[in-house]
């Protein structure tokens, strides 16, 4: 740059050089179908000084073809300092820094990884390593460790001698031919271990020592696979890029990698994790770091709280948009009206997802794990509570050992049934054996076991699924099919009969602790049974109220 580049560029705050840049660009490539300016970042005009974060002092050394060479110095205050400098180097625009602990290579790697890992060039930094190798010993050392090696091979060779000089003396003349034939073998052993021995020396002793070597470190070793097709990307590529970034040592149940375009454009690739999180329901509600949030390849943040509905905190994976402006703060980008728009189809993909988890899959690992979650999510998601029904499981009479789900219940609903029944309850045992289930177990009505203590609020909350509405067994208004004219008079009859007995029931034998008597048709074996009111808690949902830790002894609503 020119003396007048570096005033005009350098010295004024808000003027963005790669914001002109790009619009040259796009007007140079009009005419074409090209996006090569599609990775440049910056509009705001204070990149240059985010230098600043990092050094006490920014050196810019400037040389053009048409002007001297200027260094352009300044410690971040009012002043600036441009200087001639004494050697002139070739064109260009060389800056440095006096930085602060940002030099650390540590905290670069770990900077580049949370923040550039992903984007499309290398970064190499220059790292020192410590590692064992092998070195030849020196000639002198080498010479007094063999000389060392001779002496005691010597000694020992005298000690030998010495032990059978007396033996030797005695059979000298009776084993004097033998001796002469060993001799002659003996003598070209020598020569053969001679030979070997001078090969041996020839080879130069070597001893292991450590060493620090320099040499350039990948440190983006990581690569979008979300900018590349979902069909050009192989299982085993999805998974491991769902380690690296999760640092989960297993692989996801489920996955999507889609384009989202429309309002607002982004790629993204979403995951299920095979087992949630031991904090998933504790730290329920709270900031969750499951889906980072990239622009043009770049990390901006992981801290949003509303990137994911609450019950859908366990699911994982980037999105990547380059529509997102980059010249708001990240308080302010959270209300953007685009991130709205990611954020339901987010919902609609995910939910799109577990749809498609195989059967055997989907009960063996997704809903052991996560069934609460979805079930939460039918209580606090109205605009997909249809969507969110269709993954609930349940216990029912149908099966011993198989949930079912609720288009599978309503397939096998007998003809002219209007209800969906189901019984809450602490384990199956007790449901199975309650008498408000009796009569419609034998006329061979099917009934939804809810055995989890979150599965009653689930099913309050739907008001109903397919144009079948939920009918708690446990509660009046119980109606078994539809009645003839014929069981309607024996209905009666059997009401006129007993009317007194429920009249004593109701005005003095249970006085005040009950609000009514009557003729049951749920009960088939049991004498009689407590029904709760059609707007009143069962008897389920009384015990999980009474439990509650913030529940009060003496509260009304207990009664």
């Amino acid at each position: 740059m020119t003396k007048d580049d570096l005033v005009k560029n350098l010295g004024t705050i808000a003027k963005s050089g790669t914001s002109e840049f790009f619009q040259k660009m796009q007007d140079a490539q009009s005419t074409q179908n090209t996006d090569q300016a599609s990775d440049l970042i910056g509009q705001f005009g204070v990149g240059f000084y985010s230098s600043f974060l990092v050094a006490d002092r920014v050196i810019v050394t400037s040389k053009h073809n048409d002007d001297k060479q200027y260094i352009w110095e300044s410690d971040a205050a009012p002043s600036v300092s441009q200087r001639t400098p004494g050697v002139i180097p070739s064109r260009g625009e060389p800056q440095s820094g006096r930085a602060r602990d940002f030099l650390e290579p540590d905290t670069i790697k770990d900077l580049v990884k949370k923040y550039s890992q992903f984007i499309n060039f290398n970064i190499y930094l220059w790292t020192s390593k410590t590692e064992e190798v092998e070195e030849p010993i020196e000639e002198e050392a080498a010479a007094e460790d063999k000389k060392a090696e001779e002496t005691a091979e010597d000694k020992k060779e005298e000690e030998k001698d010495a032990e059978k000089k007396e033996d030797e003396e005695k059979k000298e003349d009776e084993e004097k031919k033998d001796e002469e034939k060993e001799k002659d073998d003996k003598d070209d052993d020598v020569e053969v271990e001679e030979e070997e021995s001078e090969d041996k020396e020839k080879k130069p002793k070597t001893k292991k020592v450590e060493k620090t070597t320099w040499d350039w470190e990948l440190v983006n070793t990581n690569k979008p696979i979300w900018s590349r097709k979902p069909k050009d990307v192989k299982d085993e590529e999805y998974n491991e890029f769902y380690k690296s970034f999760t640092k989960d040592h297993d692989d996801p149940i489920a996955k999507t990698h889609f384009v989202a375009e429309g309002e607002v454009t982004f790629r993204s690739i979403l995951y299920v994790p095979k087992a949630a999180s031991q904090n998933l329901f504790s730290e329920y509600g709270k900031k969750m770091d499951q889906i980072k949030l990239y622009v043009r390849r770049v990390f901006i943040t992981d801290n949003f709280e509303d990137m994911m509905p609450k019950y859908l905190s366990f699911i994982r994976g980037i999105v990547d948009s380059d529509d997102l402006p980059l010249n708001v703060s990240r308080e302010t980008l959270q209300q953007h009206k685009l991130l709205k728009v990611i954020k339901k189809k987010l919902v609609r993909k995910a939910l799109d997802m577990i749809k498609k988890i195989p059967k055997e899959e989907y009960m063996d690992k997704f809903w052991k794990e996560f069934s609460t979650s979805i079930k939460l999510g039918v209580m606090e998601d109205h605009s997909n509570r249809t969507r969110l029904a269709k993954l609930l499981r349940f216990y029912s009479s149908n099966s011993e050992k198989e949930m079912t789900s609720l288009p599978e219940y309503i397939e096998r609903m007998k003809e002219k049934q209007d209800a969906i029944y189901f019984m809450a309850g602490t384990s199956r045992k007790e449901v199975e054996s309650s008498p408000f289930v009796e009569r419609l177990l034998k006329k061979g009505y099917e009934v939804l076991f809810l055995i989890e203590p979150v599965d009653e609020y689930c099913i309050q909350s739907l008001p109903e699924f397919e144009g079948k509405k939920f009918q708690n067994v446990a509660k009046e208004g119980l109606k078994i099919g539809e009645e003839s004219e014929k069981q309607k008079k024996k209905q009666e009859a059997v009401e006129s009969t007993y009317e007194p007995l429920l009249k004593w029931l109701k005005e003095d034998a249970l006085k005040d602790m009950i609000e009514k008597a009557a003729i049951s048709q749920r009960l088939d074996e049991s004498p009689c049974a407590l029904v709760a009111s059609s707007y009143g808690w069962s008897g389920n949902m009384e015990r999980i109220m009474r439990s509650q830790a913030y529940a009060k002894t003496n509260d009304p609503s207990n009664e």
